[in-house]
């Protein structure tokens, strides 16, 4: 594929997702008979030749920039304008208009006094007001769709400051007896519980008074078009490397152990075979390993988790019968999947190096939670950033392991 060849690509992906989709899968044969043809050389003379690398290179970047633009073309079409419907709600109008007139104006008297009618505590103890109603759930759906784990993870809404769950470290004692049988007293069941507190996560977007000024801008579009890529960047990197301190738990923080090792409180991996790199023979096999240490009532629901360089390493590896184990997304708006598991793309997994723990594999849905404390609150600064105004923004976000059975990691080492 040439220079012109990508830049082409480049034009269709934009203009027409249909053509991209297209091109992707084109892309990929062309990818498939390149990477079969190095294959040959290496067999034949021990080498390949450097014109074929560079030519699979190319095609590999050219996959990964279509795939992307893909992605985004799918983000940009699922963004409704929030000023586009009817709001029916009296109290919703009542709560947009006074949120405009403070955004725009500095002038809190009406959002006080909803709060005050509301008997809500609409302002938090460093100040600021409420969102509206649509313009929060806007937000969230956002940050869902370019938030690659909270995207396939469970989602928690709470009222308070953390969300606990009990659950049973042992289970109660059970068997089977006859039907006239006496029933012997069951052992007592031990309940523990786990604590999910919500962590605070800031945004500052700034406005010149001419934008604020403007009517016909949508003042809530702009605060949801400001916070939601920042919100969905940083919370992104924490549920996967989070350590808890003033933030999410991520799965990789927590303690790891060999499968065979494995208790509750752990995360366990396998070994890829060699260090920082797959076996060099049947490299592959450590695929089969993470996939089936996962239970099978996991499996149904699992994916692999993983950034572009890993996705790009992998994509190179065949079965047996010489089918390749990685797939282009079949429709419009798919995932690839890998051994016919989706694959979720997180850049902010780990390179493959040296005992890395660069792919997960799981069902995310039951493995981890993502705990969304209501409400998005916003406090307008005019002062200290003159002659813009600021516009502290903050939400409430927490996160952590709910079922260390549930995911696996594969680590880049020997033992």
């Amino acid at each position: 594929m040439t220079a012109l060849e990508t830049g082409k690509l480049e034009n269709k992906s934009i203009a027409n997702p249909d053509a991209a989709f297209d091109e992707l899968h084109r892309a990929f044969a062309a990818f498939r008979e390149t990477n079969d043809e190095r294959l040959a050389q290496l067999e034949s003379r021990m080498s390949s030749d450097v014109v074929t690398e560079e030519k699979l290179a190319r095609i590999d970047r050219a996959l990964d920039e279509t795939k992307s633009k893909l992605d985004r073309f799918a983000l940009n079409s699922a963004r409704p304008r929030l000023g586009g419907g009817v709001e029916s709600d009296a109290i919703g109008l009542q709560h947009k208009g006074a949120f405009g007139l403070y955004m725009r104006a500095g002038e809190a008297a009406g959002l006080k006094a909803m709060e005050q009618k509301a008997m809500s505590a609409g302002s938090g103890p460093d100040g600021g007001y409420l969102v509206p109603v649509p313009a929060e759930r806007e937000i969230l759906r956002r940050m869902s769709t370019m938030s690659p784990i909270r995207a396939i993870a469970s989602v928690r809404e709470i009222s308070g400051a953390s969300l606990r769950r009990a659950f049973s470290t042992g289970g109660p004692a059970s068997g089977w007896v006859a039907e006239t049988d006496p029933r012997p007293q069951t052992g007592n069941q031990q309940i523990a519980d786990m604590t999910f507190p919500a962590m605070e996560l800031y945004a500052m977007p700034a406005a010149t008074q001419t934008l604020l000024d403007d009517a016909v801008v949508d003042i809530e579009q702009w605060i949801a078009d400001e916070v939601s890529v920042v919100f969905a960047e940083q919370e992104a990197a924490a549920f996967i490397n989070g350590n808890g301190v003033n933030k999410p738990t991520g799965f990789l923080s927590y303690t790891k152990s060999t499968q065979a090792a494995w208790s509750h409180g752990k995360i366990a991996y396998v070994v890829s075979g060699a260090a920082g790199a797959f076996a060099a023979s049947n490299p592959s096999d450590a695929l089969v390993d993470l996939a089936y240490a996962l239970k099978a009532g996991y499996r149904q629901n699992a994916r692999f988790v993983m950034n572009r360089k890993t996705q790009a390493a992998i994509r190179k590896f065949k079965a047996t019968t010489g089918e390749y184990l990685w797939a282009p997304p079949a429709t419009l708006g798919g995932e690839a999947t890998l051994m016919n598991f989706p694959v979720v793309e997180a850049e902010d997994m780990p390179d493959i190096a040296a005992d890395s723990y660069s792919i997960a594999f799981g069902d995310f849905q039951r493995g981890y939670v993502v705990v969304d404390r209501v409400g998005v609150r916003v406090l307008r600064d005019p002062y200290s950033a003159k002659p813009y105004v600021l516009f502290y923004t903050t939400k409430r976000v927490g996160g952590g392991v709910q079922d260390y059975d549930a995911i696996k990691l594969m680590k880049f080492g020997t033992a």
